[in-house]
């Protein structure tokens, strides 16, 4: 008779290594909701680099009204994760930018003329509220356009007005934001109506990025766990729309 604690669990085979380049991550320490300390943040790395990730373009929140960051935060955390890294003889690239919400914090610098932190080149990720869109949201798109930026959206598919007014979704593409999709939203982990919402745009062929969005080890067991992701991030890959790999 078999004991079911004999059992090993089988987990699926999970190769992420075709998007190469995480570029949404919450993995620098201490200053935001992601990981608490540089011991948690080479955990995470190393358990993205087994799904086959190596390259890591973080992106801690700024949200002023609950994370006040700034190069002065910023860069300190990446330099001393950076060095860990390195500590521990680990060859992954680590760099920092930022997702910055979209709030009068954000207009505020733009308005200034204030130097954003890119994910590479001229890419800059920003989110909306879950709950609203916000109501100078083309205004602010404009005004990156015309300092040169290029907005990246963050997880689109998290935000149910836009689904709800699907033509918002469709003015948002017509103004040359890229989108970026959250490999969780596509294994379902922040449940069916969001996956559902990925679906959609990984059927449209608009997901220009992809990324972990990785807080903590829930996430990363959820990315370990799914059955049906691998076939998703394929056919996003196949569109040969993905710029992942660029950066």
């Amino acid at each position: 008779m078999f004991s079911i604690f004999s059992r090993k669990r089988n987990f699926p085979v999970i190769d992420l290594s075709g998007i190469a380049t995480d570029m949404h991550s919450h993995l620098l320490p201490g200053i935001d909701d992601g990981s608490p300390d540089v011991n948690t943040s080479l955990h995470l790395i190393k358990g993205l680099q087994e799904l086959g990730l190596q390259n890591f373009i973080t992106t801690p929140h700024i949200l002023w009204d609950l994370y006040k960051n700034t190069d002065e935060t910023i860069e300190p955390a990446r330099l001393q994760l950076k060095e860990a890294l390195l500590a521990e003889g680990n060859p992954a690239r680590l760099s920092a930018a930022a997702e910055y919400m979209i709030d009068d914090y954000f207009s505020g610098l733009l308005q200034k003329k204030a130097a954003l932190r890119c994910l590479r080149g001229n890419y800059v990720l920003v989110e909306f509220s879950f709950i609203n869109l916000p109501f100078d949201w083309k205004q602010v798109f404009f005004d990156m356009q015309i300092r040169g930026y290029q907005p990246v959206l963050a997880h689109p598919e998290r935000y149910p007005y836009l689904f709800q007014k699907n033509t918002v979704l469709e003015e948002i593409l017509d103004m040359g934001i890229l989108l970026q999709v959250n490999l969780n939203s596509l294994t379902g982990y922040y449940g069916k109506a969001i996956l559902q919402q990925a679906q959609v745009l990984v059927n449209k062929g608009v997901i220009a990025f992809l990324g972990s969005d990785l807080h903590h080890d829930r996430h990363l067991a959820a990315l370990r766990s799914s059955s049906s992701l691998m076939p998703v991030v394929q056919k996003v890959l196949d569109s040969g729309k993905l710029l992942n790999p660029s950066l």
